[in-house]
């Protein structure tokens, strides 16, 4: 029920399913809340890679550098996503959203993260920033989930 044969860790999404279904469940509705909020599928993965980085989680990273690349995404933005606030390659938008993500994922002092609020709210607009943070916060469980499965990158 846990990991397969082999596998020294659990898989949460096994052992548990209902709430693996139920953590799935909201990222379906986180998707479409980016959709309504005119976010657009190599958006959303940009702001999910980042936040994988900064988790360090293999798992993610693959599977979302997958749908960011399909999603017609240009590799060298990829490359260099890490890093992104040393490139002219983003735009604001996606400037705002990824300071946003980042600020969600570290939670740093009060000061700084109301700042970065208050500039992503300016330039995303309140749905859009809402949209980008349940982004955030959804594949940081997710993060978890597979960090703390073990789950391989195959």
């Amino acid at each position: 029920m846990g990991a397969p044969e082999g596998h020294e860790g659990v898989f949460l999404d096994r052992a548990e399913p209902e709430v693996y279904a139920a953590l799935a469940a909201t990222a379906k509705a986180v998707t479409e809340a980016a959709r309504r909020a005119g976010l657009d599928r190599g958006f959303v993965e940009l702001v999910n890679l980042r936040v994988s980085q900064l988790n360090g989680c293999a798992f993610c990273l693959d599977l979302h550098h997958r749908r960011a690349l399909k999603a017609g995404e240009d590799p060298r933005r990829l490359a260099v996503l890490s890093v992104w606030e040393e490139t002219a390659l983003f735009d604001e938008r996606e400037r705002a959203a990824l300071a946003l993500a980042e600020s969600v994922t570290r939670l740093p002092p009060v000061e700084e993260r109301r700042a970065v609020e208050a500039d992503a709210r300016r330039v995303l607009g309140d749905e859009a920033y809402g949209a980008v943070a349940w982004i955030a916060v959804t594949i940081n469980a997710f993060n978890r989930v597979s960090i703390t499965s073990q789950h391989p990158v195959v």
